[in-house]
């Protein structure tokens, strides 16, 4: 692409809407931006932007050059990430994926696995949302339900987390334990904000207590973990947590529906790489002790 520096400064251009704001981007002297700008509209025949004093303003032509811009620079994006996960040791940086949930047991096993390759950068990123393995965003995804589908992943089974119904020893103490599922209206439950949640736990409790008894709404996890351990109300909590908490009572028997799988995903061309090979082989050796 001869004209690939031009047609990215024509992007910054449209993006940020001024010659000084695309030159500081892009590292060059205004001039510079200028020109490719007059330069690409010669070539094309065309006006790329409307000049005004506050900036520079894409027209149709414009905003058609800006959208071929963002894609090859995501492309790039792409490729940059894809390229910092090969290598022939365990090096640079990996990026790692979950659910916040999941942090309080992943992060021991991500700090004990840079401890031992002081040459890794760990960057672990927790978020409800999906990230794009194929666009580079990560190089492992630890995700919880059903099996991910996207193409071009590598999906292995990791664990089953479990999870159970919690109260504190004092609400025990105030409200008593639930004997029936009727008893289940004369208690107070935390849970997730959002009605719709896909959790197959949440999806439980929606069915079978009162939205007005789910008297302590969060979208955090932290927050519900929080909320239980302070005596909010029963709620969800992960088994493995609660076995390490003195003052938290199980108070309904597990049921098999609420249990979720963990999966390990990775994207094809970084699967096999030294660098998420040393990952995944550490990871599974400890999920061998999970109690989840």
């Amino acid at each position: 692409m001869d004209n690939w520096d031009e047609i990215r400064t024509a992007y910054q251009v449209a993006r940020l809407g001024t010659v000084s704001g695309a030159a500081d981007v892009l590292g060059v002297h205004h001039a510079t931006v200028i020109r490719h700008i007059d330069a690409l509209e010669g070539r094309l025949g065309v006006k790329l932007f409307q000049r005004h004093a506050r900036g520079y303003t894409p027209t149709e032509a414009g905003q058609d050059m800006m959208r071929v811009g963002q894609a090859t620079d995501d492309q790039f994006g792409q490729l940059e990430g894809r390229i910092k996960g090969r290598g022939n040791d365990v090096t640079g940086e990996l990026v790692v994926t979950s659910l916040a949930t999941m942090s309080r047991i992943l992060t021991p096993i991500l700090a004990e696995f840079q401890s031992k390759h002081p040459g890794l950068t760990i960057r672990y990123l927790t978020d409800d949302r999906v990230f794009r393995l194929e666009y580079g965003e990560a190089h492992v995804a630890i995700r919880a339900g059903a099996v991910p589908q996207e193409p071009d992943n590598v999906v292995q089974d990791l664990a089953t987390m479990q999870v159970g119904l919690y109260a504190t020893k004092d609400y025990v103490a105030q409200y008593g334990k639930p004997s029936s599922l009727a008893d289940f209206k004369q208690h107070h439950f935390v849970g997730i904000d959002d009605p719709k949640s896909r959790a197959p736990f949440y999806k439980w409790l929606n069915a079978v207590v009162s939205r007005e008894n789910i008297s302590f709404r969060a979208t955090d996890a932290s927050a519900i973990e929080q909320a239980v351990k302070l005596g909010a109300g029963i709620g969800f909590l992960p088994k493995w947590f609660c076995e390490e908490q003195d003052n938290l009572v199980e108070i309904w028997p597990s049921q098999e529906e609420w249990h979720g799988a963990v999966w390990l995903v990775t994207h094809v061309d970084l699967h096999r790489t030294v660098k998420v090979q040393a990952f995944l082989n550490f990871l599974k050796e400890k999920a061998k002790d999970w109690v989840m």
